[in-house]
């Protein structure tokens, strides 16, 4: 079984211990989104009018435990036990 662990705010979770917890643009189960790439927000063109700003790194959107998240995907760790 795979599992998603995130840290959220200094703290690791399984988001896959939240049945309503959903994650990437598309809005879909922990399990989902990794069988479906583990897809990230990450531009590919980062101009000089985006070079110092916090609104263009990388990041996966997630939503936990009724609260909406936004973290680098650094933040992010895959367990198959």
């Amino acid at each position: 079984m795979v599992k998603i662990y995130a840290n959220l705010i200094g703290e690791w979770v399984c988001l896959n211990s939240d049945p309503n917890c959903r994650i990437g643009e598309n809005g879909v189960s922990p399990s989902i989104w990794w069988e479906e790439n583990a897809e990230i927000w990450s531009p590919t063109n980062r101009g000089t009018s985006s070079e110092h700003r916090f609104y263009d790194l990388d990041y996966v959107h997630i939503y936990y435990e009724g609260k909406d998240y936004r973290i680098n995907p650094i933040f992010i760790q895959i367990v198959t036990e």
